[in-house]
């Protein structure tokens, strides 16, 4: 069992909801972004937005790798300074687009 967090683009929430899922079921423990219980992201403050970034980089902490959810490739300036983080946590980066073939 790994502790893995999910990373990515809040428009690819619908792509971390079954890569979380698929994952959980292989026996992986995931942590996943807050705002996704939110219908939109902008639907937090600003203050409420930062905390949030905050505690999502201490589940990267925690974890034993991140998982990136890179719909098309697509990775953006959020999502590649916690890919930076993992790395300089020495944690197992994973991509999306590896896992769904």
């Amino acid at each position: 069992m790994k502790i893995i967090t999910v990373c990515g683009s809040y428009k690819f929430k619908k792509e971390m909801a079954e890569i979380t899922e698929k994952m959980t079921l292989k026996g992986n423990c995931m942590l996943t972004p807050n705002e996704l219980a939110k219908s939109d992201k902008n639907d937090y403050t600003q203050e409420e937005a930062l905390m949030i970034d905050k505690m999502h980089k201490e589940k990267i902490k925690l974890s034993d790798a991140i998982l990136v959810v890179n719909v098309n490739n697509y990775i953006g300036s959020s999502t590649k300074s916690e890919i930076e983080l993992a790395k300089s946590l020495d944690k197992e980066v994973m991509y999306y687009t590896d896992l769904i073939g």
